[in-house]
């Protein structure tokens, strides 16, 4: 399957940018796809749109996926923790932290 790149991410029922997307399918199923669609006087791409925004729905609810996505989510905040300490870590102490104080104590000044 291949799609054009969006910046957004459009619900289902949200009149966003459209994009194409291939979807590779056999003969037999793609013959049954155009009769079932003809007779419920729908054309085929609307089937698949509704078969698709049926298939989100379910998976929003699905348990397995809801755990998944904290896991995902989880990840992500311990990725972003680690980048932020990075961060503070480069830039502790050169007075460019954005109005943080620096965590190094004062040097003593020269005597002469």
């Amino acid at each position: 399957m291949s799609s054009t790149p969006t910046p957004d991410i459009p619900g289902p029922s949200t009149s966003g940018q459209v994009r194409t997307l291939a979807v590779r399918i056999n003969d037999g199923l793609r013959a049954q796809l155009d009769v079932l669609a003809q007779l419920n006087d729908v054309s085929t791409t609307e089937v698949i749109r509704q078969a698709i925004e049926d298939w989100i729905d379910k998976s929003k609810r699905d348990p397995k996926v809801l755990k998944a996505a904290d896991a995902v989510k989880a990840e992500i905040e311990r990725e972003a923790q680690t980048r932020r300490d990075a961060i503070a870590a480069i830039f502790a102490g050169d007075g460019s932290t954005g109005g943080k104080a620096s965590t190094k104590p004062a040097a003593a000044p020269k005597r002469t």
